[in-house]
């Protein structure tokens, strides 16, 4: 069991980064705006916001990865729980 919620744990920390990289480096690019379906003026106008949200999307990342480094139960469950009411918001 401890493998699996790490194999999860590990998968959200990954599609956090992934959120990181897409809203702080590629909100502007074709990429980016193809898969958030904008255009030039409305990522233009929002990419301070997108940034902002990548960082948030790091820091989550961040968190996780550190819970599975050090191995602490409560350091995954709140970095985890944290993620889940951000999905649910």
């Amino acid at each position: 069991m401890l493998i699996l919620s790490n194999i999860v744990i590990a998968t959200v920390a990954l599609l956090h980064l992934g959120f990181l990289v897409l809203e702080m480096f590629f909100w502007n690019h074709p990429v980016g705006k193809r898969i958030f379906n904008l255009s030039d003026a409305a990522a233009s106008s929002s990419a301070v916001l997108a940034a902002n949200q990548g960082l948030y999307n790091g820091f989550l990342a961040a968190g996780l990865i550190w819970g599975l480094w050090s191995e602490l139960t409560a350091v995954k469950f709140f970095f985890l729980s944290c993620a889940i009411i951000a999905g649910i918001f």
